[in-house]
């Protein structure tokens, strides 16, 4: 009996078709230190068949970073009597703080609307959950103007290209990322599509990390922040003083 179901899993396993991703990140850990100015981050890997042979047909890759995800809340500005003022608002429950995509071609020539949707294959499909019921219209575009205020921030960006592949066999992708990242956890999620339709995907992980006095301050504001903001004050106050005195001497 159990040489029948070993016999029977080597010819599941045989039959095995869909290739296998075997990705890496050239760091799994960015330091954010003082006067940090960004980081380049190398996504590369290689495309296998279950056998561990480069997999013999064409295919695209499609690599999607996101960092952490907050709440976040946008406000509208409209022209009141000469002056702008907040209009209307809307709270978004979960927003990626960084999210990037870079393909071997463009998106719309590799996979269908739905399948983009589906695996957020650039900034048009990230999936916001806004918060509350709101009208669908309004909805598009609060969406398209946070993603706007995003972009224009460097935290969200797509390079439909940005993927190269060798042989078909190795491909990379490089993806900055700016100084004003969020730390946390990052996912980089790499995809495999053959005609259509995704034939593989693996995920590695960066982790973006204050250290040394960044860090120190960080968490010295998050567990003592009445100390802290008197300390700011006083800091603000003494320096206004000081550069008062400086003034006056001269």
């Amino acid at each position: 009996m159990r040489a029948l179901l070993l016999l029977l899993c080597a010819f599941v396993l045989m039959g095995q078709r869909d290739p296998i991703l075997v990705p890496e990140v050239s760091q799994h850990e960015v330091q954010v230190r003082q006067g940090f100015t960004g980081t380049e981050l190398l996504l590369f890997g290689a495309i296998l068949d279950p056998g561990g042979r480069a997999a013999g047909s064409e295919y695209d890759i499609v690599v999607v970073l996101k960092g952490p995800s907050e709440a976040a809340r946008l406000r509208e500005k409209e022209r009141f009597v000469g002056v702008w003022v907040n209009a209307a608002s809307t709270d978004f429950r979960s927003v990626p703080s960084f999210f990037a995509v870079a393909s071997s071609r463009p998106v719309s020539e590799i996979v269908d609307e739905k399948t983009a949707a589906i695996y957020e294959f650039g900034t048009d499909y990230i999936q916001l959950s806004p918060s509350g019921v709101i009208d669908t219209e309004e909805q598009a575009r609060f969406s398209a103007g946070l993603v706007d205020l995003k972009t224009r921030q460097q935290l969200y960006k797509q390079d439909f290209g940005g993927v190269q592949i060798s042989e078909q066999v190795l491909y990379q992708a490089r993806i900055t990322l700016p100084s004003n990242v969020t730390t946390g956890t990052y996912t980089a999620e790499t995809f495999a599509v053959s005609r259509g339709r995704v034939i593989a995907s693996a995920q590695s992980e960066v982790e973006v990390a204050k250290v040394g006095f960044e860090k120190l301050v960080a968490d010295y504001s998050q567990d003592w922040s009445l100390v802290y903001g008197l300390l700011a004050v006083m800091l603000s106050v003494g320096m206004g003083w000081l550069a008062g005195r400086l003034f006056a001497m001269i």
